[in-house]
């Protein structure tokens, strides 16, 4: 997992080939005004699913293990907490894993928590197992899907 400020995002965009057109993107385009739903940018390669979520307790968020996808995690509106497990530590499983979801879950515990706010971006990698969408209210997030 990473944490970082958008304005430091040139540190990470080295670490895969996608980032740096993910990065640019949501860095010129303002995603707080896109409507909730999928922004095409290189086909199933990157896209950006924007969400309007309710914010949920710790104790509710469920861990989310991705297998093809890494997700970079913007919150848009208010600040978003966000649990982090070393996805082989993840063994209650609750769902299992879909392709079509792309994501099974987990009811296990996390063992780190990081606040993100607007401005500022988490990335999970696949060994990273994290529980997205803890808060107060709704809040606008945008998840970029980058393809291994």
């Amino acid at each position: 997992m990473i944490a970082a400020s958008l304005s430091d995002s040139r540190f990470y965009e080295e670490l895969h080939p996608r980032f740096r057109q993910a990065f640019e993107y949501v860095k010129n385009h303002d995603l707080s005004k896109e409507p909730a739903g999928k922004v095409e940018i290189d086909g199933d390669n990157l896209f950006i699913n924007i969400a309007e979520i309710t914010g949920k307790t710790p104790d509710a968020a469920l861990v989310e293990v991705h297998k093809k996808y890494m997700d970079i995690q913007l919150p848009l509106t208010s600040p978003e907490t966000m649990g982090w497990i070393d996805a082989k530590a993840c063994t209650h499983l609750k769902e299992e894993y879909s392709e079509q979801k792309e994501m099974a879950l987990f009811t296990d515990k996390p063992t780190a928590y990081i606040t993100v706010a607007p401005g500022e971006f988490a990335i999970f990698f696949p060994h990273d197992g994290h529980a997205p969408g803890i808060g107060q209210g709704t809040m606008k997030k945008a998840i970029v899907k980058v393809l291994i």
